[in-house]
């Protein structure tokens, strides 16, 4: 029993473990498979408060556990991201203004932590963990993406976290059925290896894959029964 409270915070040490393994990675010169531990990083941020609810498991230590994972894999690991693909260039500027992206990201998380009035239907500002999460995505197309688009969003995004702006939650915001993305997500996998650009792809790309497609199998399932015991 002990062992099944802590489980949760066992997900969100992983998702810690994500970002650290991200920045080594990102040191190395790894920049695809290092933005890939942040999106499964992501993955995990997104299961263990689920978990943590389901497990009846919510405690204190894991919100501020939560929050300690969040600032290292969705704010220092994407700003060394950034940096060594693109800033590194500017030499101390460019690791200067780096650093701000998690400043700004740590300053949005301990007012989260201390706000009084929370809101299921909006967000005060962009999570960083969507924050973090964009900047995967943009280092892992940026062979596609010009460096002044990441610079601009790097900028904005910055600034948008510790905004006052009402973000809508994604739970408000009418998505397809977990099975219509499994089905997309599922083809795009096929075309990229059909089309032979399996091996120009990151190999965490398999690990992330079937983490991704079993989350949302989980999400549909468990949905399904919740139905029918209503």
């Amino acid at each position: 029993m002990r062992f099944t409270k802590s489980i949760p915070n066992l997900v969100t040490l992983g998702n810690l473990y994500c970002g650290f393994l991200s920045i080594g990675y990102a040191a190395s010169g790894e920049y695809k498979n290092a933005a890939i531990l942040i999106l499964i990083g992501m993955m995990l941020d997104s299961m263990d408060g689920r978990l943590a609810r389901m497990l009846k498991a919510d405690s204190a230590l894991g919100k501020e556990l939560d929050s300690l994972a969040d600032i290292v894999t969705f704010g220092v690991a994407p700003s060394f991201l950034v940096y060594y693909t693109y800033f590194y260039q500017f030499e101390l500027l460019g690791i200067i203004i780096a650093g701000l992206f998690p400043l700004f990201g740590a300053y949005r998380l301990a007012r989260f932590n201390v706000s009084t009035k929370s809101s299921m239907n909006y967000f005060v500002g962009v999570p960083i963990t969507a924050a973090g999460g964009i900047l995967a995505i943009l280092t892992l197309f940026g062979e596609l993406i010009p460096n002044i688009i990441t610079t601009v969003v790097f900028t904005a995004l910055c600034f948008l976290m510790v905004s006052k702006l009402k973000i809508p939650s994604l739970k408000e915001v009418p998505l397809p059925k977990y099975g219509t993305i499994v089905t997309i997500f599922l083809g795009c996998a096929i075309f990229v290896i059909y089309q032979g650009f399996y091996g120009q792809f990151p190999y965490l790309i398999y690990i992330a894959t079937p983490l991704y497609i079993a989350y949302l199998a989980y999400r549909f399932v468990r949905g399904k029964n919740k139905k029918e015991l209503d």
